[in-house]
């Protein structure tokens, strides 16, 4: 990591905007669980239902992205001796979900 990302600076008003966000998604997906868990595993399409609908409806993958783009703005993007910026280099080698795969 160079040194310019070691210690960042991002304003406060756009940090507490990731933080209302975060709490609606983590609430909300808590309340979902905490609603269906007793019934679980005998309703888990309604569990699953209900949790894809909250994430549609509540935009979450939207706020996800507005996220990741208020973070990323705050590093620098120097490409070290791999041609890489610190952010690429800290998600390289992600496996993300696929067809099939357990997560």
């Amino acid at each position: 990591m160079i040194d310019k990302n070691k210690e960042l600076w991002i304003d406060g008003e756009k940090l507490l905007h990731i933080l209302r966000d975060i709490e609606y998604v983590l609430i909300s997906l808590h309340k979902i669980g905490s609603h269906y868990a007793p019934d679980l595993p005998g309703k888990k399409s309604e569990y699953c239902a209900e949790t894809t609908k909250f994430i549609d409806d509540g935009e979450v993958t939207g706020r996800l992205a507005k996220i990741r783009a208020i973070l990323s703005v705050a590093f620098d993007e120097t490409r070290g001796v791999d041609d890489l910026t610190d952010i690429e280099r800290a998600l390289e080698g992600l496996e993300f979900w696929r067809p099939g795969s357990a997560s």
